[in-house]
């Protein structure tokens, strides 16, 4: 089985990445969703959800095979006191290993220049701006629910069937018309005829 990373903390967006992970959950996909975090206890989500982390950062080892990153919005994102996080983003961006980030979580990385060489997208990007002073990546910002571009898929705060289809996509388990019918019945109620 291959390991799908989701990053959460106190007070993560539980809906923002559950559309994804109930699909790469599916028997047969060949891919297992495993959760860390900066330390092994006990995360709260916004929906009163409680995760224990698979793996904490305080003591994980790179060596671990995953496939990606998926690293969901949540109300701790402003604060400054996770540099951890910073190293395993890093760790993914130089191990050609994808990040797939949406709402606060981007601009996490519009914060430390992860936005900045790929396009990209946001809860908009002046919050972008003004929430991540060191941004640099204006003219690389798209105006869209998600975006997806080399190993990295952004999506804003209202786009997680949008973000769960592009990473889909990009870890081969839904494709082509399979993949259109999915997000239409997520998007839409019901599969376009």
């Amino acid at each position: 089985m291959k390991n799908v990373l989701v990053l959460i903390k106190d007070g993560f967006a539980d809906w923002e990445a559950s559309y994804v992970t109930a699909e790469l959950n599916k028997p047969g996909t060949g891919y297992q969703v495993k959760t860390i975090a900066t330390d092994q206890s006990q995360k709260t989500s916004m929906g009163g959800l409680n995760v224990v982390p698979d793996y904490s950062l305080q003591d994980f080892r790179y060596e671990l095979p995953f496939e990606m990153l998926i690293i969901p919005g949540g109300t701790e994102w402003k604060e400054e006191r996770n540099q951890q996080i910073e190293k395993l983003i890093a760790f993914c961006f130089s191990n050609e290993i994808p990040v797939a980030a949406i709402c606060d979580a981007t601009t996490y990385l519009g914060k430390h220049g992860f936005l900045d060489h790929h396009k990209h997208t946001a809860n908009s990007l002046p919050y972008l701006k003004e929430a991540a002073p060191n941004y640099q990546g204006e003219e690389r910002y798209i105006d869209a629910q998600s975006v997806s571009d080399g190993s990295l898929i952004t999506a804003n705060g209202s786009g997680a069937v949008e973000f769960s289809r592009d990473i889909l996509e990009k870890l081969k388990v839904l494709e082509g018309e399979d993949l259109r019918q999915w997000y239409d019945l997520f998007k839409v109620g019901f599969v376009k005829s």
